[in-house]
């Protein structure tokens, strides 16, 4: 059977401790992970190991940890990398990643080709995070920029990352430490193991250091373990868990995205022209990103928007992972399946509600093929946006079209609540200036640009540059040039 051990500053390490982690079909156990105790992550995590990894990545520059990543892009997307005791080629993970968190090939291929698109592009990626900084600040820790004297000083030795299991897209958000000289403390999702190892043996594969790279997985427990002992963090989880490192700087925290597409009252008379961009901000990645859209709201028309998506989406059928046509994922745990599907049932017994997609399948919503629990794609009519299914979001193509009065629209953003992209589709000046001004919203789109469109120089619930780096005042006496930088 497979194994993956531990990384312990880029040593691998085969714990006595292993969670057999199973094929999402066959619930066969299908990989052996080692698993990191609290007691073995706090030993590692010593503020002397942490700094002496963070020496050997600081070492090398900027420009050569750029390079690091555009080689790191081509072995991820083609290389033969080690997997434990054997390799692992491309296909090799493809399959992988699918067995364990049921993804299609195509979407586990689509990931990674996103991915490498990040490590190749990673310049213009810490060009929006540093707003143009001169790397070369980085390097020595003081330069210039438009005649400003500037100094940056790291917050942490490490930045320790606890991941989901959701979409391997998601690991394109850590990728930025490496070229900002911060090493990586990694606690993958029970499922996804795969995407983390295989990134850090791009890494050193293509000369990072190999101490910038520790991989835990662990429980919770672990976890937390990783978040006391890294000086920043970043946080991934449903909003139960995020919630319990609400308000503290050190963890910047990824939780549910409650993404939305809003079409104004200029708009809703044209809104077939976007149908495109609706279903595909609602479908793609199989609706199992925070960036995917959760809900359409319009002033009006409401019945023959939903009405209309769900005709689209009725159309996506689970077919087996190998088929190049997939675009749904099954729930590897089928109970989950089932909570959801009774999650979505309770609100509709709610006054206000319809599930507009339920005429158009051949049976329920939760459905089993082939040994797979799937859910299928669901669009619900809400008649305001108080009602409880309006706001949910869930890891399938699921979205609720949202019918705002007059007064519910002024009271807009508000009334969506936290959002982490609205695409707005308006040309309405003060609609536009509301979402501006609103901290409530956190990516916004204006005009048409699916939810799930990411431009990577832009921040991204947070901006990793500022999380790790704080600036300081800096001065130096006409005596002292020449010897501090």
């Amino acid at each position: 059977m497979l194994h993956i051990p531990l990384l312990r500053h880029g040593t691998p390490y085969k714990s006595l401790d292993e969670v057999l982690v199973p094929h999402h079909r066959t619930a066969q156990p299908f990989v052996a992970v080692s698993q990191a105790n609290v007691g073995l992550i706090r030993r590692d995590l010593l503020p002397a190991g942490q700094a002496a990894a963070r020496q050997r990545l600081a070492a090398l520059s900027v420009e050569r940890l750029l390079g690091i990543c555009r080689e790191a892009a081509d072995r991820f997307l083609h290389g033969t990398l080690p997997l434990g005791d054997d390799r692992q080629a491309p296909q090799d993970y493809v399959e992988q990643v699918s067995a364990t968190t049921g993804l299609p090939y195509a979407l586990a291929q689509r990931n990674m080709g996103r991915i490498a698109d990040v490590l190749t592009e990673m310049p213009r990626v810490i060009d929006g995070l540093t707003r143009r900084l001169d790397l070369r600040v980085l390097d020595v820790g003081v330069g210039e920029t438009a005649g400003a004297v500037l100094s940056f000083v790291a917050r942490t030795q490490a930045l320790g990352v606890v991941l989901p299991s959701n979409s391997p897209g998601v690991h394109a958000l850590w990728t930025p430490a490496v070229p900002l000289k911060v090493p990586l403390v990694l606690k993958p999702g029970s499922a996804e193991v795969w995407t983390p190892f295989r990134l850090a043996q791009a890494f050193i594969a293509s000369g990072c250091p190999p101490e910038a790279f520790s991989y835990y997985p662990s429980d919770h427990a672990g976890a937390g373990e990783i978040v006391r002992q890294t000086g920043r963090s970043m946080f991934f989880g449903d909003a139960a868990s995020v919630g319990i490192f609400s308000g503290d700087p050190r963890v910047e925290l990824h939780g549910p995205g409650y993404s939305k597409a809003l079409i104004g009252p200029d708009q809703i008379d044209r809104w077939t022209d976007h149908l495109d961009l609706l279903v595909s901000s609602i479908a793609d990645n199989g609706g199992r990103s925070c960036v995917n859209a959760s809900g359409v709201w319009v002033p009006a028309r409401g019945r023959e928007v939903a009405e209309t998506l769900a005709a689209r989406l009725a159309a996506i059928e689970p077919r087996p992972a190998e088929d190049p046509a997939a675009l749904i994922a099954p729930f590897t745990d089928p109970r989950v399946a089932k909570w959801v599907d009774q999650q979505i049932e309770a609100g509709l017994r709610e006054p206000g509600a319809i599930d507009v997609t339920a005429g158009r399948r051949q049976g329920p919503r939760c459905v089993e093929q082939d040994g797979c629990t799937y859910m299928l794609p669901t669009i619900v009519y809400c008649d305001s946006p108080a009602h409880p299914l309006a706001n949910r979001e869930f890891l399938f193509p699921f979205a609720s079209v949202v019918e705002l009065s007059p007064d519910e629209m002024a009271s807009l953003p508000e009334a969506m609540g936290p959002t982490l992209v609205a695409t707005a589709l308006t040309s309405d000046q003060a609609l536009t200036s509301r979402l501006i001004a609103s901290p409530l919203v956190d990516r916004l789109n204006l005009g048409a640009i699916p939810t799930n469109r990411i431009a990577w120089d832009q921040p991204h619930e947070g901006n990793l540059f500022e999380h790790l780096y704080a600036r300081r005042a800096f001065q130096q006496a006409a005596s002292t040039i020449g010897s501090a930088a």
